[in-house]
């Protein structure tokens, strides 16, 4: 029975320990805040019941395989899943809506066709039929294996582009903008699939065009929610863990971890006390302060990922009134000016015209009773640091502007309100200790491996990457791979390449 650290409680690295339990090892879970979850958050005022971290779940496959192997209750046992249908419904500039059937792709066609014209269901089939292949060809070795020595092979965009013929020359698409201008062909699908990339924290004007996988995911294998909210999933993984006795340390932040002979060996809190380990999990950002001799990645690895990465902007609003019975989960309002908007976000300012994402859950448990209704508001940010999210005149101004531009999917939106929370990546940064209040973004192929986070084994023997800033990346099915492929690490060995 090995001893096993594990630093920080969000899913992907409370799926390593629940495997790494339920193998026989002793697993203790070290989180610096008073709960688990991470970024699957909750907020509480009044009998309304919100989501703060993803509102819904696009690849289930990864968390009931997690129940399958760690337990005899399944997901679905253990939690009440749904699919969201339609999945979403999209207000673009012109006044053009259209509502878009959940993991239908024949659905999907129609409902382009009839709301922006004939052909417009076309091109948008014929994207995702190329981002189908796209999915085939990176999918193993992207999200279902760890990543390999060679990856350099994953800086190749498997995406495969129409060519475009011109006089002199031919182009293809190598980003998301560029497939949206010239596959697309149309301003409306163009902003839909640069929407897909912006709530992924991607700018889409440098992201790899093989982040089609994004949308080819969630219209491939749908939108589900969780009753009670997003949280219920993070209660049901935190109580799985216990249930295969991993120990759980809350109000314990890790300041190092502990190297001896070479390896890991432990990790030090605040404070100084030091516990001894076998092998260390770390499910947090790697920062140098944490990580022994601060860089644990030599020249051909993946580095940590420098720079500024987004945050989200969400505000939280007790309704009074009953929701419409033909009301949508989710709807996104796209920008009057999607260039302006890339342009503030990626460049550490305010957007005047962001795209928000209204969510509407039908479900009892998010509100007082049927006369009131809980909605969220969320727009992608910049990072706190560059934009100064504790200024209050700042948070408010910006609140307002999601919540006029949330008007045109909530009817008489402004005159309902009772109670309005905002949260920014000042309060991310806060909580959870990520930088400026980053989200990471899912690990992509192509742009010659920039998309690509670290690995999930390092050069420190005993010391593993878990969650959403390694390999995969961001998002909860990609920090929930994370996790599986570091108990198989642990468990198999270095030489573990995934499940077959």
């Amino acid at each position: 029975m090995a001893r096993i650290a594990v630093i920080g409680a969000g899913t992907g690295a409370m799926t390593a320990a629940a495997r790494l339990a339920v193998a026989g090892n002793k697993v203790t879970v070290y989180e610096r805040s008073a709960s688990y979850g991470g970024s699957v958050g909750r907020h509480e005022h009044e009998g309304f019941v919100f989501d703060t971290g993803p509102g819904l779940l696009h690849l289930p496959a990864v968390q009931r395989d997690l129940f399958v192997k760690t337990g005899k209750e399944s997901l679905e046992q253990c939690v009440s899943l749904t699919q969201v249908d339609p999945a979403g419904r999209h207000l673009f500039a012109d006044g053009t809506a259209v509502s878009l059937p959940n993991a239908s792709r024949a659905g999907v066609a129609s409902a382009l066709d009839a709301a922006l014209g004939a052909g417009a269901g076309e091109r948008w089939t014929g994207f995702l039929e190329r981002a189908r292949d796209a999915w085939d060809r990176s999918r193993r070795p992207l999200l279902e294996e760890p990543l390999r020595a060679d990856h350099q092979v994953l800086g190749r965009d498997p995406y495969p582009a129409l060519k475009q013929r011109r006089l002199l020359r031919t182009r293809q698409a190598a980003t998301v903008a560029e497939i949206g201008a010239w596959e697309l062909a149309d301003a409306r699908l163009a902003a839909l699939l640069d929407g897909y990339a912006l709530s992924y924290g991607l700018d889409p004007r440098t992201a790899p065009a093989s982040a089609a996988l994004l949308p080819y995911m969630e219209q491939t294998f749908g939108s589900w929610y969780v009753l009670g909210g997003m949280r219920e999933l993070a209660r049901a993984v935190y109580e799985r863990c216990v249930a295969r006795r991993v120990e759980f340390v809350f109000g314990a932040e890790v300041v190092r971890v502990v190297e001896k002979d070479g390896r890991a060996a432990g990790v030090e809190l605040t404070g100084g006390e030091v516990a001894e380990a076998d092998r260390v999990v770390l499910g947090v950002r790697p920062h140098a302060g944490l990580v022994p001799g601060g860089q644990v990645w030599g020249a051909d690895d993946v580095p940590v990922r420098a720079g500024s990465l987004p945050g989200r902007f969400v505000v939280l609003l007790s309704l009074r009134g009953a929701r419409e019975a033909d009301a949508v989960h989710r709807t996104v309002v796209h920008s009057a000016d999607g260039a302006a908007e890339q342009e503030a976000v990626f460049g550490g300012r305010v957007a005047a015209h962001p795209t928000v994402a209204v969510l509407r859950p039908d479900d009892p448990a998010t509100r007082p009773d049927e006369a009131h209704e809980a909605v969220t508001l969320t727009a992608t940010v910049a990072p706190q640091g560059p934009v100064d999210w504790t200024d209050p005149a700042v948070r408010q101004r910006f609140a307002d502007a999601l919540v006029e531009r949330a008007g045109a999917a909530v009817p008489g939106l402004r005159e309902r309100i009772l109670h309005t929370e905002i949260r920014t990546p000042a309060e991310t940064e806060a909580e959870t200790g990520a930088e400026g209040g980053a989200v990471p973004p899912p690990a992509l192929a192509g742009a010659q491996g920039a998309y690509l986070h670290p690995g999930n084994l390092t050069r420190l023997p005993g010391l593993h990457l878990a969650g959403g800033w390694s390999h995969p990346g961001g998002g909860l099915a990609h920090a929930g791979m994370s996790g599986t492929l570091v108990a198989g690490l642990v468990v198999e060995g270095d030489g573990f390449r995934g499940s077959r």
